[in-house]
Order: C-alpha cells, then sequence, then structure tokens
C-alpha cells in the first residue's frame, strides 16, 4: 500500500463537518442518488433518520447509506460523479449505498475549490482519497475499541468491517456514531492503483435522471421567496461607458420596479474581474417579459472612452507585432538564420484565428442576497473563492460575511471562471435592499466580452538534402496575449530552434477559452507539420515520431515541457487502432497529436464527401491523462472536445465594426450543428499508474488540426484561416 501524510487534523475535519452539513446547502435538494431510481438502493439501503460526520467530505447514516460532498464546481466534466468516486474507492463502500452533495465554498478545509485547467481531479487526488481513507481509518479505529482488538486486526470491504480471525462483523452504519471525532492518523494507507474496484469503472452521472427529467439543479432553476429579477445593458461597443440614461421613464413602465446604474469596481482586482464594462444600467422587476421591453425602450448617453475596434484594425495590429511587437516569451536553440540558408527546402506558412465567444448554454445568471451586514451568493461558478473575494471588497464586508453556494453550470468552457456577473447580482441587490436573480439574455452574453483572443502565427522550417529537419522557428501575436508555448514540441527535437510569444493591445476584453492559446496553436502547429511532412516525402505519423525519438535519445537544448514517450506513445496507439498506413476507398485521413494539461492526446480524422460537403464518418482518439477514475465521463469529455473542436475550428467567428461585434446570437454565429458531428467517435486510453491528468480540455486542439489535415486530403486545398469554411485562400511556395 501507499502511505500518504495527512494534511488535516481532527479539528480541521470537526470544524468543517459543522459548516458542510445539510442545513447549510441552498434552497433545493442537493440529494443524488449515486445509482438513479436504483432499485438496489431503494430496496437495500433505507433513508437514515440520523447522519454521523465523520469528516468534512463523508457523514454516514445508521442504515449504511453514504453522503460523500463533491468540493469543486460541476460545469459537465462530471467532477460531482468522479471526486466522490475517488473517496468511496478508499473508503471501501459499496457505490450503490452512496449519495452525492454539492459542498459549499469552504477554504478553510477544502482545497482548490475551482473548475479551470483541466485541473479539479488533478490537484484534488491526493485530497479525496485521504478523505475516504481517513474516514475508512476512524471507523475501524471505533470498531477495534468497541471489540478490544488492534486496527492491524480488522479489515474493511464493501461497507462492513470484520475480525480478520473471528467472525464478528459491524456495518458502517452501525459503528458511525463512535467514529465521530476520533484522531486522525499523521499517516495512512492508500490503495495500490492494481487493487482499484471503483475508480477505472464507468459510473453514470449522478445528476443525470435530474438532468434528462427537467429538475431544478442550475442557476436559472434556483428561486428564494420574494426575489426580484434583474437584468443590465452594457456598453454596446469596447471603448465606451455610460453616461446617463432614461430613467424615469423606464421606472414607470410597466412591471418594472427599479432602474439605475450600478458601478462593480474594485480596488486591487483580480485575474477574474472585469476589465471592460464596469458602470451598466439595471432594471429590476418581478418577471423577465416587463425587463425585456423595458431593454428596448432605453435610451442612454453613452460616452467614448477609447477606439473603437474593427476587425481590420485587429488584423493590421497583429501584422504589426509579428513584424515588431513585445516578445513577452521566447527560446532559441542553435541557429535557425544560418541552418534555413543551407537549407535544401524552405517552408513557411502563417495561420489566424478570429475572437469566439463561449456560448454557453446557459447564460449568464447569479443570485444575491445583501444585508446590512452580510452578503448571500447562489450560482453557477467556476471560480467561487474569487467570486467571494470580489464580493468583499465590492461591499466592504469581511470575507465570513459572504457565503457562496454552487448551483450546477450549465456550460463554461472558461467563461464563468469570470465574476463579473456575481458582483453585479450582489450590486443591485444592496441597491434594492433584497434578494435578487439577476439574467442575462445570450445578447447580453456575446457582447459582454471575455472573448477568445485572436491570433496570428507564422511557422518557417528547413530541411536538408536528405528530408531531415535542421531548423523551426514559430512567432505568434495575439490580442491581447500570443499563442506561442515556446518550450513545447517541437522544442527539444531540432537543433536549430526558436519560438517567440508577442503581446498586442486591444480593448477588447479576453479570457480564458477551453484549451487556451492551445485551441490555436495545436490546430496551426499540426497542420504546418503536415505539410512539412509532405515537403519530406515522410508519412506524417512517421515523420512526428522521428522528432520524438531524437527528444527520447538525445534531446536538444533545455528542457522541454513534455514526456516524449507518452507523446510518442499516443501516436503509436492511435496508427494501430486507425490501422493507418492501409487506404480506404474514398476515405481522407488527418491525423494530429498534442499535448497540453498535462495530458497527450492523439487523433485520427476519417473524412468522407458526400454531395460535395466533407463529412467526418469516424474519429480515432488515443489519450494519455494517467489513471482514469470513471471511464464513462472520460470517453464523454473526449467525445464532447472532438465536437467543440470541429464546430469552432468549421464555423464560429466574432468580427468587429465601431467596437461592437456583428454576431450577437445565433441568427449569425455558427455553431456546429448534429448533423456536422462525426458519425462515431473512439476513444482508446493507455493504462498506467500515474496520478490523474487534465482531461477536459485536451480534447480539443488536436482535433482541429486533424481536421484541417483531413480536409486537405479530401479537397486537396490547404487551410490556415479559422473558421475554415468560406476562408479558402491560394498560398504560393
Amino acid at each position: 500500500m501507499t502511505k500518504i501524510k495527512t494534511h488535516y487534523n481532527r479539528r480541521s475535519f470537526i470544524k468543517v463537518s459543522a459548516a458542510a452539513g445539510g442545513g447549510m446547502l441552498i434552497g433545493f435538494s442537493w440529494l443524488n442518488a449515486c445509482k438513479p431510481n436504483s432499485p438496489e438502493l431503494q430496496a437495500g439501503v433505507a433513508i437514515p433518520k440520523e447522519w454521523f460526520e465523520i469528516n468534512g467530505y463523508i457523514k454516514i447514516g445508521e442504515t449504511g447509506m453514504v453522503t460523500i460532498y463533491s468540493p469543486n464546481p460541476e460545469i459537465g466534466q462530471n467532477v460531482r460523479t468522479s471526486m466522490p468516486m475517488i473517496v468511496a474507492e478508499e473508503l471501501d463502500v459499496p457505490w450503490e449505498n452512496v449519495v452525492v452533495e454539492q459542498a459549499p465554498l469552504n477554504t478553510g478545509f477544502y482545497q482548490n475549490q475551482f473548475a479551470g485547467g483541466s485541473l479539479s481531479i488533478r490537484l484534488s487526488w491526493n485530497a479525496l482519497r485521504m478523505a475516504g481513507a481517513a474516514g475508512k481509518r476512524m471507523l475501524m479505529e471505533a470498531a477495534a475499541k468497541e471489540w478490544g482488538l488492534q486496527v492491524a486486526e480488522l479489515n474493511a470491504s464493501e461497507g462492513i468491517i470484520k475480525e480478520t480471525n473471528g467472525e464478528r462483523s459491524i456495518t458502517y452504519g452501525e459503528i458511525a456514531s463512535k467514529a465521530v471525532g476520533i484522531e486522525v492518523p499523521e499517516e495512512l494507507e492508500l490503495k495500490e492503483p492494481k487493487d482499484f474496484k471503483l475508480i477505472g469503472t464507468s459510473q453514470k452521472n449522478v445528476d443525470g435522471m435530474k438532468i434528462v427529467t427537467g429538475k431544478p439543479l442550475f442557476g436559472w432553476d434556483f428561486h428564494r421567496e420574494g426575489m426580484k429579477l434583474a437584468m443590465i445593458e452594457h456598453p454596446p461597443a469596447f471603448g465606451m461607458k455610460v453616461k446617463d440614461f432614461n430613467e424615469e421613464e423606464i421606472k414607470s413602465m410597466p412591471g418594472v420596479k427599479d432602474a439605475f446604474i450600478i458601478d462593480t469596481s474594485i480596488e486591487e482586482p483580480g485575474m477574474f474581474d472585469e476589465k471592460g464594462f464596469k458602470q451598466l444600467v439595471a432594471i429590476v422587476g418581478e418577471t423577465t417579459w416587463p425587463l425585456m421591453q423595458a431593454k428596448k425602450a432605453l435610451r442612454v448617453n453613452w460616452e467614448t472612452t477609447g477606439t473603437l475596434e474593427s476587425s481590420t484594425i485587429h488584423r493590421e495590429r497583429l501584422d504589426r507585432a509579428l513584424a515588431s511587437g513585445e516578445v513577452t516569451e521566447s527560446r532559441r536553440d542553435g541557429n535557425p538564420e544560418a541552418a534555413f540558408k543551407k537549407a535544401a527546402k524552405v517552408i513557411e506558412r502563417s495561420y489566424t484565428a478570429p475572437f469566439i465567444a463561449h456560448n454557453t448554454l446557459e447564460p449568464m445568471n447569479f443570485f444575491a442576497n445583501v444585508t446590512e451586514d452580510s452578503a448571500e451568493l447562489v450560482g453557477p461558478t467556476q471560480t467561487p473563492e474569487a467570486l467571494e473575494g470580489s464580493v468583499a471588497k465590492l461591499l466592504g464586508l469581511p470575507l465570513e460575511n459572504i457565503t457562496v453556494n454552487m448551483t450546477r453550470i450549465g456550460g463554461g468552457f472558461g467563461r464563468r471562471l469570470y465574476v463579473h456577473f456575481g458582483l453585479e447580482a450582489a450590486a443591485i441587490s444592496k441597491k434594492i435592499g433584497g434578494p435578487v436573480q439577476l439574467i442575462y439574455t445570450r445578447e447580453d452574453d456575446m457582447s459582454q466580452g471575455t472573448y477568445r483572443p485572436t491570433y496570428k502565427s507564422t511557422y518557417k522550417a528547413g530541411l536538408d538534402e536528405n528530408n531531415k529537419l535542421i531548423a523551426f522557428t514559430v512567432k505568434g501575436a495575439g490580442l491581447p496575449d500570443g499563442p506561442v508555448f515556446p518550450n513545447r514540441f517541437p522544442a527539444g527535437t531540432v537543433d536549430n530552434y526558436s519560438a517567440e510569444k508577442i503581446k498586442a493591445d486591444t480593448n477588447i476584453t479576453t479570457g480564458a477559452w477551453r484549451a487556451p492559446r492551445s485551441n490555436f496553436t495545436a490546430g496551426a502547429e499540426q497542420s504546418f507539420l503536415d505539410e512539412v511532412a509532405e515537403l519530406a516525402g515522410k508519412d506524417p505519423i512517421d515523420f512526428r515520431l522521428e522528432l520524438f525519438d531524437r527528444a527520447i535519445n538525445d534531446p536538444v537544448g533545455g528542457e522541454h515541457e513534455y514526456e516524449a514517450e507518452r507523446y510518442a506513445g499516443v501516436l503509436k496507439l492511435v496508427k494501430e487502432k486507425a490501422n493507418w498506413g492501409n487506404p480506404m476507398p474514398n476515405v481522407h485521413r488527418g491525423v494530429a497529436a498534442y499535448f497540453c494539461h498535462s495530458t497527450y492526446v492523439a487523433e485520427v480524422f476519417d473524412m468522407i464527401m458526400e454531395n460535395g460537403q466533407p463529412v467526418v464518418q469516424k474519429v480515432w482518439c488515443a489519450v494519455d491523462c494517467g489513471i482514469v477514475v470513471n471511464k464513462d465521463a472520460a470517453k464523454n469529455m473526449i467525445e464532447g472536445g472532438v465536437i467543440d473542436g470541429i464546430g469552432h475550428g468549421m464555423y464560429s467567428q466574432l468580427t468587429f465594426e465601431n467596437g461592437s461585434p456583428k454576431q450577437m446570437n445565433f441568427d449569425k454565429y455558427q455553431l456546429i450543428r448534429h448533423s456536422q458531428a462525426p458519425r462515431e467517435i473512439e476513444v482508446f486510453f493507455v493504462e498506467n499508474e500515474i496520478a490523474p491528468t487534465g482531461l477536459g480540455e485536451p480534447g480539443l486542439p488536436p482535433a482541429i488540426g486533424a481536421l484541417a489535415n483531413a480536409l486537405y486530403k479530401a479537397k486537396g486545398v490547404r487551410y490556415y484561416d479559422q473558421p475554415f469554411m468560406g476562408t479558402e485562400r491560394p498560398v504560393i511556395g
């Protein structure tokens, strides 16, 4: 067994137990059976009359039913199932006896209570295992004391403690009351991965039945008796702010209770605070329809405070940045310029991607109830701790007087890392002196900002007379931040290499968008490598594997971020599973591999042409993300990433004129349709005992590269500008 030092003492567990009890959870029920409507649960385990808090993650009823708290926000990545699975594994309790509750924000106990960077499982792996193992140890200590034995003389499995050399047994439910308050040992034994029974299996989403039957789970579902509804109007363009509006006219409209300007500016704003629209018009009423009519009747005096940018300006700024912009990160090995002069073949290509919105299915919303000395917030946030801190600054209240409870999130993708809509709800609640729920329209959301930046990168490669890659350079600029990762592949594989990340100015506000920077760089890099392989007359997978061999056996320069063996491993696996190298009639294949969020993914796209249109017939995916906790959820995340990558790579863009986005709803902003999704996706995971790494994002980036490469094989045209549809441009040389 693996031994681990505990991070929390008994007092920590008891403190959070009081905070995490059912009474602190918000309005509607969070109780979710792990096997929804499961006959085993209904027949085998009764609802307890009394619960016993074992630690901040676990409470056990006298019937043997176990509640496990899931600490992190749930944005569809299924952590509300996977995180409790990890606790249940080490606790050694039957999954059908488990129910799951969303934990409230509690920075005094839970670590890393956020959803972003594909980090939920990765950062909590040891803490979750420790919580389960600590609970099991406390129960065994209680049983040992009850029977006058040593813990070493007992074993526990499936929620039952037994004598190793005897007949006595006792269930967790029967001993739970005596386990409360037992000292947590300084060192705990954890299971070896080979002994896992639950981790590595497929378990259905604990919220699945509630989702498909429309039960209240999401922010928009939340209701508090007596609460008002509110909508906002922000400036119509970046570079503007509100001066005044027809306040009295709006207040006199039917169904409108109040209207005013709010300001969410705070001192020392954090990385997740609003950078653009801080002054907004707020309209308050009882129902949405009158508020929507009032928004249409607004006559606002907007003051121009900066440049009203356009897409033409953005393209010019990117070109200038590539020519002479500020380099913020770089790497240089050898002498690329000299190598290019000696090269037998040189190829240079540029790639672009536009601003894009997150377009979560559930638009922004949040509930707030601010009193003179406290604030309660409820809603869909990926960063509850950041929200808590910013609200405390805005209201001038101590942190301990702010409570944040998390609803299930109807899509995040990085959008809900940013907390402005929670602050806006708090500001409105303070102004009206009562509870309020703020609701954004789709147009509010799509025009608010926090977009994926727009990018342009130029790649250059040189081959010698034997078609060996001897020089490789990349310069990438973005508004506002460049997309290049200087120490990622192919760093370490080429004698003469340089990479530069370049920034440029814009007043369009941007933020993290699923797989930040990688969502563009993977497509550009992997498309370019395919073109280099073609110039060298080599198979695209074999060409990449040659480079990895160099990184494995004779790496160039300083350290690089990736493990070349694992990177090459997913390429070899997808090559095998897709039967690469055996052509099929009328099937056009593209490949890409990428590393991000500590995970390695390789994908092969099989594309056919039907009625003159490209159709993705099948996608093959090979993934190395360490230990897979829940295979069902893991497959879903990779499949979703592939579809998301195709959709945004093919169709989506925001363009600007006079500081305003021209696409503000789905009539002009195109997302992927069901008919455009791959007909089949097959996912294969590398089996190993490495601790879990990120999974919510890594499936998306290589999809764009594999898509571009398959399109080239199908249509004979290289694609350099996203979105691919309608952006073909000829390239000479």
